[in-house]
């Protein structure tokens, strides 16, 4: 195969597009930035992402999707207080509305119509952050190759972000105003909380998105732990009668353990099953320690005195 051959790119993720192919006869142009959907090899060509997301990639996108859903839920049962059957249908809405922007983000990405994306593979760190990597020759001229060498996690992120703010704002101001009556005038406006942490989640994806490819599964076992015995803390739980007492309690710990897990697949990768798989055994571990050393620290003592202001 006859290649046009030129001077070597400069910088990380400069490269050469494509411009000619007749038969094994390939003409490259000039070094600059690679197209959407390319990335640089290490000939520094501009090649396409044909690669199927591995485990890794398609956890790093549950746990992006998962972050505006939690805080719906979050959110809603804050405000709800013990109003459950309006929180009922607000929780059912808000795992709908995220649900269906995943189904349309999917579909409408490359390869169009189907359930599944194609990918270029992540390498390292800089990957997420090509715009620090713009090489400048002479010291005065820079050369911009800025693209998304991880396509599509990057984008693919913001599309759905849009998806879920458009599903909210049409079906959210409806179910509040038709199906939860119980709440008060205050608590309905309150209910659409996303209008500000939606930006947030925004910023966050764009300034650390890289970032938290490398540290989610870690964020996820921390903040799910402390949130369990955050939880447990504030409803008194001290025994496995508390626990089994109210539904609802069972449905916050089963939650949890679903973090959990996730949290552990998401670091072992299972890339060996055998020895990854036994690893799940640990879930319930935390709530059992919570549990046989509640009765040490007794948090409703501690909770009563902090109401008393002791």
């Amino acid at each position: 195969m006859a290649v046009d051959i030129q001077p070597a790119c400069l910088g990380l993720y400069c490269g050469k597009t494509l411009l000619f192919k007749n038969g094994s006869t390939e003409i490259y142009g000039e070094c600059g930035v690679c197209p959407r959907g390319q990335r640089t090899d290490a000939q520094k060509l501009c090649q396409p992402c044909t690669e199927s997301p591995e485990l890794y990639d398609w956890l790093y996108l549950g746990f992006m999707a998962m972050l505006p859903l939690v805080l719906h839920w979050f959110f809603i049962e804050w405000y709800s207080g013990k109003k459950s059957s309006s929180a009922l249908f607000q929780h059912v809405t808000a795992l709908f509305e995220c649900t269906m922007a995943a189904l349309i983000t999917l579909l409408l990405s490359d390869p169009v119509g189907v359930l599944n994306i194609r990918s270029c593979r992540v390498l390292m760190l800089s990957d997420w952050y090509t715009m620090l990597y713009n090489p400048s020759p002479d010291y005065v001229t820079t050369v911009h190759c800025t693209h998304e060498a991880v396509y599509p996690l990057y984008t693919i992120v913001f599309i759905y972000y849009a998806f879920c703010l458009v599903f909210m704002m049409l079906l959210r101001p409806l179910l509040v105003k038709k199906i939860a009556c119980g709440l008060g005038k205050s608590d309905r406006c309150k209910s659409i909380y996303a209008l500000y942490y939606f930006p947030i989640l925004t910023v966050l994806q764009a300034v650390s998105g890289g970032l938290l490819y490398y540290a989610f599964p870690f964020i996820i076992l921390v903040l799910s732990l402390v949130t369990l015995a955050a939880y447990m803390s504030a409803s008194e739980i001290e025994s496995c009668y508390d626990l089994l007492v109210r539904k609802k309690r069972l449905l916050v710990l089963f939650s949890h353990w679903l973090l959990h897990a996730y949290g552990i697949v998401s670091i072992s990768r299972v890339e060996k099953l055998e020895q990854d798989l036994p690893l799940l055994a640990l879930v319930p571990a935390p709530a059992l320690f919570y549990l046989f050393t509640a009765k040490f620290t007794e948090p409703s003592r501690i909770l009563s005195e902090g109401a008393n202001g002791h």
